[in-house]
């Protein structure tokens, strides 16, 4: 139970830490932690449940994604304000420490396993806010496609 108030705290933390090196606006600071603890625990329930690394940390970049879209909207502010600092629990910097880590050691088939992984978590993250990003998007009237279809 501690392990998971100290990740709470430490996933809110590093978020608003990350915001005010970032110049957020003060307004905004408090939403971007808690945006980004909301996406730790989703991809810690995914980890803990179901031992999906790569989905876990999908679906936590999709609800960082969609909040950031959402709090953006409410604040009138733009989404990067939000999205930057929020996504940062998710990055996977221990598994490009331990990539190096294993390359180092010259155990290259624990260094290609944990890179091959990291890879996918990035991919995913990148995946996953792109998807957050244009369900958002407004749709724009084609005029020249409606004709199209008359």
């Amino acid at each position: 139970m501690y392990d998971l108030i100290y990740e709470i705290l430490f996933s809110y933390f590093a978020t608003i830490f990350f915001a005010y090196i970032f110049n957020a606006p003060k307004k905004s600071i408090f939403i971007t932690g808690l945006i980004g603890t909301i996406g730790w625990l989703v991809y810690i329930y995914f980890f803990n449940i179901h031992q999906a690394i790569v989905l876990g940390s999908f679906v936590g970049a999709l609800v960082v994604g969609l909040l950031s879209e959402f709090f953006a909207r409410q604040f009138k502010m733009p989404v990067t304000i939000f999205l930057t600092s929020g996504i940062i629990p998710l990055v996977p910097g221990t598994g490009l420490y331990y990539t190096m880590f294993e390359l180092v050691q010259n155990n290259y088939a624990a260094a290609v396993s944990k890179g091959v992984e990291t890879i996918f978590i990035a991919g995913s993250i990148a995946v996953a806010i792109a998807i957050s990003s244009s369900l958002f998007k407004k749709k724009k009237k084609n005029i020249a496609a409606k004709s199209l279809w008359r």
